[in-house]
């Protein structure tokens, strides 16, 4: 059973009560009879295990462990995607060797 706390609007009396969802609400303080209003507060959520972090679905990447992240890769992306193509080596002409002759 959900425990929610309550707090006097006039008295600012704070307590928790133990109430099931299907209970209806506390209105009334018990110690001055004045308004009560829930108390909301942020609750703490912990995400274990595989596939709640962007960088489950993540390759591993290729180059010793770097994380410099200069290298992303897509794990959505389709295989028909053009490869990256290597520069062209270009030779340099050097001057030919005399030949004994």
């Amino acid at each position: 059973m959900p425990t929610y706390s309550y707090r006097c609007t006039e008295c600012d009396n704070a307590f928790d009560v133990k109430q099931s969802f299907t209970d209806a609400a506390l209105t009334e303080c018990p110690v001055c009879g004045g308004a009560l209003r829930k108390v909301f507060s942020p609750v703490g959520v912990t995400f274990n295990g595989g596939g709640f972090y962007r960088t489950d679905s993540r390759a591993k990447p290729a180059g010793g462990g770097s994380s410099s992240g200069a290298s992303s890769t897509d794990s959505g992306s389709s295989s028909s995607a053009p490869a990256k193509s290597e520069p062209k080596k270009t030779e340099s002409k050097k001057p030919a060797a005399p030949s004994a002759s």
